[in-house]
């Protein structure tokens, strides 16, 4: 036996709003088209991406401690309406 097993490494993220880390599936990605923070659950979006958990504690971390905008290198504030709109309706099912 070489000593090698055969489970893949799951990729870690860290979540901006709590900063815990997390895998990567368990995580959203958003991303920053023009002066808005979209989310990008597929995870093909182009650019920089940011990963919050699709909780609403958390997004709310993020838009007060502003990390979206930090993360994604935006200049200015980036409005997170469909984002929230987006975690609302995945949370609520």
């Amino acid at each position: 036996m070489s000593g090698r097993t055969r489970a893949r490494a799951c990729p870690e993220r860290t979540c901006v709003g709590c900063r815990q880390r997390a895998a990567k599936t368990d995580l959203l990605r958003a991303v920053a088209i023009k002066d808005e923070c979209v989310p990008d659950p597929s995870g093909t979006l182009p650019g920089r991406g940011a990963y919050v958990h699709p909780a609403l504690v958390c997004l709310d971390q993020a838009v007060r401690r502003r990390a979206f905008t930090r993360a994604l290198r935006a200049p200015g504030a980036l409005d997170v309406k469909a984002l929230r709109r987006y975690v609302e309706q995945t949370d609520s099912c």
